[in-house]
């Protein structure tokens, strides 16, 4: 038996499933999930000590790769003066000044301790501004697990199979409108039909939860044009996009601004840490000037802070995001050069530093175009990668991640071992 098939066992005893997040157990993949302990730039080693080029990042946080100087030195400075305080710190204003620096739709931001937070209190937010409970999201658009975020969405729920969880209340599930991604004439119905009850729209800008799909234009302006006719808030989830696919994050691609954004994973460089914020007329409703409640014992935690300030100092540098987008692209180039080469229903996107790869003949535009894809040759994939030394997200459904600390040696050898995977896959 290997340690990580050891670990895996032992884990099963106590913890549900083996593991604190549903999809590390590779439940849809098969096998067994890989226990780390440790990673440097673009590198993890398991538990039997296997190295393996990383494209997960932690899910996202890993804009700088594994365990980057800057941030670690931060880190360890910020843990000698305290791990906690639950009061205010002044760090803790340098970070909210430096996200509303880079992001101008933030007028006013309040830190928190994951992207679930984030979103559940942006949503509150959004109802207590303007007085209505209903609130529209995309399929296969994942938001958290707060109770009325669970239907229709992506992420480990799409993952194994169930796209609403079981637990939620009818009567919470019933303030949740779900409409196909991109599909513009559906979301003018719904306004048409129920514009004066709608709270607010919630969107990931560019989804990564039903592995990555692009949010077209005119979706877009569709959006931004039906929530402000009708009164209703426009809330860019951007808790992986933000700050992975441009300094500006989607929004900025977009050239939309949103009433309010919630953001997590890179702004906290590997930390727990997450954040929402908008415009300073409905951020005054939160409590303590509001009467909308939203506390946590751990926000604005030290280290985390720490890390974030790190991160983000690092990322606003001249010509980071130039560099790490021609990297990814030459990711997903390498990737549709051997679709094409093997004549393999195969295909990638990128956008910043984030990608998607799937088995099927074009990039996805909706929920309903990645469930058709070939999920059985991605798994045979996913394996083969795996055991050459690549680790991919082991779920059809999860956006990939490429750092700083990616070279281009290291993309070029990712390239030839997907090409053997590939071949094997196609017999």
């Amino acid at each position: 038996m290997s340690n990580n098939e050891h670990l895996f066992a032992r884990a099963q005893r106590h913890i549900p499933g083996g593991v604190n997040s549903p999809v590390r157990a590779f439940g849809s993949v098969g096998g067994t999930p890989r226990f780390f302990v440790r990673g440097e730039g673009p590198y993890v080693w398991d538990a039997d000590g296997k190295r393996y080029i990383d494209y997960v990042g932690s899910w996202g946080p890993l804009i700088l790769g594994h365990a980057h100087p800057a941030v670690v030195e931060a880190v360890e400075r910020a843990a000698r003066n305290g791990l906690s305080f639950g009061a205010p710190t002044e760090a803790e204003i340098d970070l909210a000044d430096l996200l509303c620096e880079l992001l101008p739709s933030l007028e006013q931001v309040r830190l928190v301790s994951s992207g679930t937070e984030a979103t559940m209190s942006a949503i509150r937010l959004a109802r207590g501004f303007t007085g209505r409970d209903k609130l529209v999201k995309f399929e296969g658009c994942y938001h958290g697990h707060a109770d009325s975020l669970l239907v229709k969405a992506g992420s480990g729920l799409l993952t194994f199979g169930n796209p609403s969880s079981a637990g939620v209340p009818a009567g919470v599930a019933n303030d949740t409108l779900v409409l196909p991604y991109n599909d513009v004439a559906a979301l003018e119905e719904l306004f048409s039909a129920k514009g004066s009850e709608i709270a607010a729209i919630i969107v990931e800008p560019i989804a990564g939860n039903m592995n990555l799909v692009r949010a077209n234009p005119q979706f877009v302006q569709a959006m931004r044009r039906l929530t402000e006719q009708h009164g209703a808030l426009l809330i860019y989830d951007e808790v992986m996009t933000g700050f992975r696919v441009g300094l500006q994050c989607a929004q900025g691609l977009h050239g939309i601004t949103p009433d309010l954004t919630t953001l997590g994973k890179v702004i906290g460089g590997g930390m727990p840490l997450a954040a929402f914020g908008g415009r300073a007329d409905v951020m005054s409703k939160l409590t303590p000037l509001g009467p909308v409640y939203q506390a946590g014992t751990l926000s604005g935690n030290p280290l985390s802070v720490a890390a974030g300030l790190a991160t983000l100092n690092e990322i606003r540098k001249p010509g980071f995001f130039e560099e790490l987008t021609a990297k990814t692209c030459m990711l997903t180039e390498g990737f549709n050069a051997v679709g094409r080469e093997l004549n393999i229903p195969f295909c990638a996107q990128s956008v910043g530093g984030m990608f998607g790869i799937y088995f099927a003949e074009q990039v996805p535009d909706n929920y309903n175009d990645v469930m058709n894809s070939d999920r059985a040759r991605f798994n045979a994939f996913f394996h083969d990668m795996l055991e050459q030394g690549v680790y991919l997200a082991p779920s059809a459904f999860e956006a990939g991640f490429v750092s700083a600390a990616h070279s281009g040696a290291t993309i070029m050898a990712t390239i030839s071992t997907a090409r053997l995977a590939l071949e094997h896959a196609k017999r």
